[in-house]
């Protein structure tokens, strides 16, 4: 018996986190972390980088950049590459970044044999991620589109639902709406809903909301700008084995899997 939390009979749907991520399956699953996985990965790729998604920054980590040749990032609070969008634009010479996040990296590593097609979807790409999307599903109507806002954590681990990625998530469910795409699942329609509502006030509410108030706080404001640029990327980072790169890129390396 197919589960109740499918979401099946939309062609687009949309839920929260890694779990959601795992119960609403589709054909192309956008992956949605604002605050700043997904913001990170289309700046790294806008200038030519490919991402890596990893869980875990730890000994792992360590090894598995060096077998790609690739450059780890490392914490917000260390000099060089970390998280932050801000600091992917200092970079110098680097063609692959291995990008540990517990949030948005996760689920895309998780989703990375599940048979989906998975994009990294932010506030900065929305708008081309939705025409990508379009087109293939108009091209070929069984497939499916499932949006997923990654949230955040609280300190217990359990998950927070952060209303920067219901924005992100709405804005792409959004778009696919006015591009004719549909029916639109419930759920799906509640976040559009909610793109739809502050859609004129951005970035204002990304900077006031709980999630850039805190890298304010800790210092990255800077990020929630990146994070507010609404629609400046035409790219579409698509993950091709363990790569999130631009849809049309050719491989330049055989990825470690």
């Amino acid at each position: 018996m197919t589960s109740p939390y499918a979401q099946q009979g939309f062609r687009v749907g949309f839920d929260w986190g890694p779990a959601g991520a795992a119960a609403v399956p589709g054909s192309i699953v956008a992956v949605v972390d604002v605050l700043s996985f997904t913001t990170a990965v289309t700046v790294a790729v806008d200038l030519g980088i490919d991402v890596y998604p990893y869980r875990w920054r730890d000994e792992t980590a360590v090894a598995y950049a060096e077998q790609l040749d690739a450059v780890l990032a490392v914490g917000r609070s260390q000099e060089g590459i970390t998280l932050s969008p801000a600091s992917i634009r200092q970079a110098q010479g680097v063609r692959r970044l291995v990008l540990p996040s517990p949030n948005g990296s996760t689920i895309s590593q998780q989703l990375s044999d599940s048979g989906s097609t998975v994009l990294a979807v932010s506030l900065r790409n929305t708008s081309a991620a939705a025409d990508w999307v379009a087109a293939r599903l108009t091209a070929d109507p069984s497939l499916t589109v499932v949006a997923i806002a990654a949230g955040e954590r609280w300190t217990d681990g359990s998950l927070r639902p952060a209303v920067e990625d219901l924005w992100g998530a709405g804005a792409f469910v959004a778009g696919l709406a006015d591009r004719g795409v549909g029916p639109l699942s419930p759920e799906a329609r509640a976040a559009a809903a909610a793109y739809r509502e502050v859609a004129g006030e951005l970035p204002e509410v990304l900077h006031e909301c709980a999630g850039g108030r805190e890298l304010a706080a800790y210092g990255f404001a800077g990020d929630v700008v990146v994070a507010a640029e609404v629609d400046i990327s035409g790219l579409v980072p698509v993950l091709q084995g363990s790569r999130l790169s631009e849809s049309s890129k050719p491989s330049r390396f055989c990825p470690v899997t």
